[in-house]
C-alpha cells in the first residue's frame, strides 16, 4: 500500500515537471532563431544571388547547389553589402537613393558642393556650379566627370526615377554671342549635364532639361559667396507615375 502510495506520488511530481522540457525546448529553440536571424542580418548581394540561384537550380545537376550554412561562414563581403531591410523590401528605394548619394559624397569628400534635399516625395541632389563648369562657359570641368559619373550610376541604378536636371545662374548679367543672358547660360548647362547623362546609358526618355537662369535663387545675391551657392544644377529624382 505504501508502495503504491509512494509511486502515484512520483507519477505526479513528474506530471507537474513535464512542462519543463517543452519549455527548455521552446527557448532553445528560439535562441537557435536569434543567432540566424543575427547572422543574417547583413550579408553580401551576390551571397544572396547565389544563394536564390541554388533554390531554384537545386535539382539540376548543372549547376552546385550552396547550402545555407556554408553561405553563412563564408566571410562577409564589405562591398555591395545589403540589409536584411532590403531583402524584405522594408527600405524604401528614397532612403536607398540618398544612402547611395550621402556614400559617394563622403568617399570623394564633396560635401562642401553638393546638398542633399527630399521634400514633397522628391530628391533633390544640388550640385554647385564650380565644381562643373568653369566660369562663363557651359563646359564640364575635369572635377565634374568624376562627380556626375557617381551621379549618373546611382540614376541608372534606380529606373523607376524621373529626373528633372535644372540649371541656375547668379544674377550677374552676361552677354556674349554664346549666351546673349543668363537664360541661354543655365539652359545649355542644363543640356550638357542631360547628354553627359545619355552617354552614360540613361534612357533619354527618363530625363528633362531646364534653365531657370537667376530666377529662383536659393539666397539674395547680395555676396559672391552667396552668387556663388545660386550658380548650381540641381537633379530632382521623382518616382514615375503609373
Amino acid at each position: 500500500m505504501n508502495q503504491n502510495r509512494h509511486r502515484d506520488l512520483l507519477d505526479e511530481a513528474e506530471a507537474q515537471t513535464a512542462w519543463i522540457v517543452t519549455y527548455s525546448d521552446l527557448v532553445t529553440l528560439l535562441l537557435v532563431f536569434f543567432v540566424f536571424l543575427y547572422s543574417m542580418s547583413s550579408l553580401s548581394l551576390e551571397k544572396f544571388k547565389i544563394a536564390i540561384a541554388s533554390i531554384r537550380v537545386s535539382l539540376s545537376e548543372s549547376s552546385p547547389s550552396v547550402g545555407l550554412t556554408q553561405l553563412l561562414q563564408t566571410p562577409k563581403a564589405v562591398d555591395n553589402a545589403i540589409s536584411i531591410e532590403d531583402i524584405a523590401g522594408l527600405r524604401s528605394t528614397d532612403e536607398r537613393i540618398i544612402s547611395d548619394v550621402k556614400k559617394f559624397i563622403t568617399d570623394r569628400k564633396i560635401g562642401d558642393y553638393i546638398v542633399l534635399q527630399m521634400m514633397d516625395n522628391k530628391i533633390t541632389i544640388r550640385v554647385q556650379g564650380k565644381i562643373l563648369f568653369r566660369s562663363g562657359t557651359a563646359d564640364l570641368s575635369d572635377r565634374a566627370r568624376p562627380v556626375l559619373n557617381d551621379i549618373a550610376r546611382i540614376i541608372r541604378s534606380y529606373p523607376q526615377y524621373h529626373v528633372n536636371i535644372k540649371g541656375h545662374t547668379d544674377n550677374v548679367p552676361i552677354s556674349t554671342s554664346q549666351f546673349p543672358s543668363n537664360w541661354e547660360l543655365s539652359a545649355v548647362r542644363a543640356t550638357g549635364v542631360l547628354k553627359f547623362m545619355i552617354q552614360k546609358g540613361i534612357s533619354p526618355y527618363r530625363l528633362t532639361a531646364t534653365g531657370y537662369a537667376d530666377m529662383l535663387p536659393i539666397i539674395p545675391n547680395d555676396t559672391p559667396v552667396h552668387r556663388a551657392i545660386n550658380r548650381r544644377v540641381e537633379f530632382v529624382l521623382e518616382k514615375e507615375k503609373k
